[in-house]
């Protein structure tokens, strides 16, 4: 295919994307308050004393001020939730324009790390929202009772929505080093010797990344992640040690114990300088 003919595919590729990510934001706006409620759960669990209960009601309930702020919300929830409801189908958009230049073997691997990132970012966003109950306990009660958290629903799903595509991203690093280690980038050797500034620089990354800033959410993105990490310098070390072993293999392969070994059936002269004695 010539250039044209790719930027034309990869134009088509992406008017399909939009086109599954608006059929998913119409889902999401049908069902928008089943999904807010899910994701406003974590702040209701909060007790009443702390945060903004409407007087004579013991609901759970998110303000806005602006006049466009309800529709705005609604249409972020929808989108995003459109856009989680079928990423299958757009990932599978990207796939059908990158797989026409890979290999054979390459396909295979990417394969593999497309399905393994998206387990890893889903099971990182799944971790957000248990914890996100904890740390937003944590954060509202430090005023004390004597005052009432008054959130906006934009404030609050943007803090929700960073929180889980922070923790999702972050549960792609294993992913990363896997990926370099098996490009040759990354050596297993040097991922053992920096194993205790890569767990320290991992701790300073969450304290950093995590909006909430508390410490029960920082130790509950930086713990999951050592754990993948040094299952990614175990993937790396297996890995590595079966590729020197092919190496090995290729240089100087093993004829095996069926395959007699080959002599000369006359010997070669001795030099001048050997003597009966020597």
């Amino acid at each position: 295919m010539s250039v044209l003919d790719h930027l034309r595919e990869l134009r088509r590729r992406l008017v399909v994307m939009v086109l599954i990510v608006a059929a998913g934001s119409i889902v999401g706006w049908v069902f928008y308050q089943d999904i807010l409620n899910f994701l406003k759960e974590p702040y209701c669990s909060i007790p009443a004393k702390y945060r903004y209960v409407p007087g004579g009601t013991h609901e759970c309930v998110l303000t806005y001020h602006g006049v466009l702020d309800g529709f705005t919300a609604r249409l972020k929830v929808s989108v995003i939730a459109g856009a989680v409801l079928t990423g299958p189908l757009w990932l599978y958009q990207i796939w059908a324009f990158i797989v026409p230049g890979l290999r054979k073997n390459e396909r295979k691997y990417t394969i593999v790390f497309v399905i393994a990132s998206t387990v890893l970012f889903v099971a990182g966003m799944a971790l957000a929202y248990a914890v996100l109950s904890k740390g937003l306990r944590v954060l509202v009660t430090q005023a004390t009772s004597s005052t009432q958290a008054i959130l906006t629903v934009t404030d609050y799903l943007n803090f929700v929505t960073l929180l889980l595509v922070v923790f999702g991203a972050a549960f792609e690093l294993p992913l990363l080093v896997v990926m370099a280690n098996f490009a040759g980038v990354l050596p297993a050797k040097l991922l053992r010797k920096s194993q205790r500034l890569s767990i320290f620089l991992i701790f300073v990354f969450a304290a950093v990344a995590t909006p909430s800033t508390d410490p029960f959410t920082m130790c509950a993105m930086a713990i999951p992640m050592c754990l993948l990490f040094e299952a990614a310098v175990v993937i790396a070390v297996v890995h590595d040690r079966r590729k020197a072993q092919r190496r090995a293999v290729a240089v100087a392969p093993d004829p095996g114990d069926d395959v007699p070994s080959r002599i000369d059936p006359i010997p070669q002269p001795l030099d001048d300088q050997w003597t009966d004695t020597t």
